[in-house]
């Protein structure tokens, strides 16, 4: 009997990587076999980083932790889990507001994939609620103390960014 490894894919921006995101990707490395990172191409949304920048500074977040996986997709997010053969997303909630949201794509991706893809949200720790992508790129924009936030290699590139 073939004993199937429990994977799961915890898909955003990550423009930049925040501490509040490695906190799930963390807590969630520890619940499944894999998890797979994977990094959102929009060409809608103007990012500060490329694609392969955003890939290559979660590599770099994550290199301590074995069973994750860092990868990118464009188009519908449950194209990619059928594609990749995953079941299980994993969103995070800072707040209350974060809720509505991602409990409308989890119902949408429920529907999208006929019930192959289940969502499972985990509670950002409350020392990271606070931390969004977009206000550490304002804080680091004005040269404003952001490496609290951020993962070192993100803050390393955050500093050479705005220099």
């Amino acid at each position: 009997m073939k004993i199937m490894e429990k994977i799961a894919v915890y898909p955003g921006s990550f423009d930049p990587i925040t501490n509040g995101h490695m906190d799930i990707i963390t807590r969630a490395s520890k619940m499944y076999d894999k998890l797979v990172v994977a990094v959102l191409v929009n060409k809608q949304k103007k990012s500060l980083f490329t694609v392969e920048e955003r890939v290559e500074l979660i590599k770099k977040s994550t290199v301590d932790i074995p069973n994750v996986e860092v990868d990118s997709f464009s188009g519908l997010f449950v194209d990619y889990c059928t594609q990749k053969e995953i079941h299980i997303a994993i969103r995070g909630l800072r707040a209350l507001s974060d809720f509505d949201l991602e409990l409308q794509m989890a119902h949408m991706n429920d529907f999208l994939s006929k019930g192959k893809v289940d969502t499972v949200f985990l509670v950002t720790s409350t020392k990271h609620s606070y931390i969004s992508s977009s206000t550490v790129k304002e804080i680091a924009m004005f040269r404003g103390r952001c490496c609290d936030l951020v993962p070192k290699p993100v803050c390393d590139e955050l500093t050479k960014k705005f220099l």
